[in-house]
C-alpha cells in the first residue's frame, strides 16, 4: 500500500484534507487578468462556467484570478472552510460546494478579516454569505449564490483539495478560476497556456467583427449560409 493510500485510508468518512496544487508562472496569472471572462468561456466552447452566482464586492470592473483551492463542505457549515484559510497563499481562490443551501450563511465578515491578512485571490461560493456590506468593501472579491444573517454550524463533516462542482461548474485542486462581471470560470491548469492563446485568437476575430459592425459592412453571409444549409431561402 502506497503512503497516500495508506493517508486517505486514516481520513474518516466525510473528511479528506489533501495539499494544495501548484501555482501558476505571474505573467500567465497577468495575462488572464486582461481577458474578459465572456472571451474565455467563448474560446472553451460557451459549455462552462458558474450559473447563478452573483458578486458581492462593491467594484464591478474588480477581477478575480487565481489557482482554485477547493472545499465540499456541508450545506450550512463551514468547519473546512476554516481549515482551508489556514492553508491558502496568497492568490489563492477558495472554490466552496456548499449545496446550493442558502439556509446559512458559509461565510461572513470575521473570515473576511482572515481572507484579507492571507492575502487570498478571493472567493467563490454556491452558498450563502452574511455581512454583505463588510464584503462590499475593496480588497476581496466574491461570488455567492445568496445571503442570509443566519450563521453556519462548524461541527463538519468536509474536505479540502477535491474535485467539487460550484455552481454547476467541475472545478479540480489547482484549476484557474477567473471571474468579472459577467461571471466565473475554470481553466483546468493543463489547458491553461493553450486556452490563452485560443482566447487572444478570439479576441482578434471579435475587433474585426466589431469594426464591420460599427462600420456598417457586416458580411451578410455570417448568418445567411447557416441558414441556407436549414433549408431557408435567403
Amino acid at each position: 500500500m502506497s503512503t497516500e493510500q495508506a493517508t486517505a485510508l486514516s481520513w474518516p468518512a466525510g473528511y479528506r484534507i489533501n495539499p494544495c496544487a501548484d501555482g501558476f508562472a505571474p505573467a500567465l496569472l497577468a495575462a488572464f487578468r486582461e481577458l474578459p471572462v465572456a472571451a474565455i468561456g467563448d474560446a472553451m466552447s460557451r459549455q462552462v462556467g458558474t450559473i447563478g452566482l452573483r458578486p458581492y464586492h462593491r467594484r464591478p470592473e474588480t477581477v478575480l484570478c487565481g489557482p482554485a483551492v477547493t472545499v465540499r463542505v456541508r450545506p450550512g457549515d463551514n468547519l473546512m472552510i476554516h481549515k482551508a484559510l489556514m492553508m491558502v497563499r496568497a492568490g489563492d481562490v477558495l472554490v466552496i460546494d456548499g449545496g446550493a443551501d442558502l439556509t446559512q450563511a458559509l461565510v461572513g465578515g470575521l473570515m473576511r478579516t482572515t481572507c484579507v491578512a492571507r492575502r487570498l485571490g478571493g472567493l467563490v461560493i454556491d452558498g450563502a454569505i452574511r455581512d454583505v456590506l463588510e464584503w462590499a468593501e475593496d480588497g476581496m472579491p466574491i461570488f455567492a449564490r445568496g445571503n442570509t444573517h443566519r450563521g453556519p454550524t462548524k461541527d463538519g463533516p468536509g474536505e479540502i483539495n477535491v474535485p467539487v462542482v460550484c455552481a454547476g461548474m467541475a472545478v479540480l485542486p489547482g484549476d484557474l478560476i477567473v471571474g468579472d462581471a459577467d461571471g466565473v470560470i475554470a481553466v483546468p491548469a493543463a489547458q491553461a497556456a493553450d486556452v490563452l492563446e485560443r482566447t487572444r485568437a478570439h479576441l482578434q476575430k471579435e475587433a474585426k467583427i466589431r469594426a464591420g459592425n460599427a462600420a456598417g459592412t457586416s458580411d451578410p453571409e455570417r448568418f445567411d449560409a447557416t441558414l441556407r444549409a436549414k433549408g431557408l431561402p435567403v
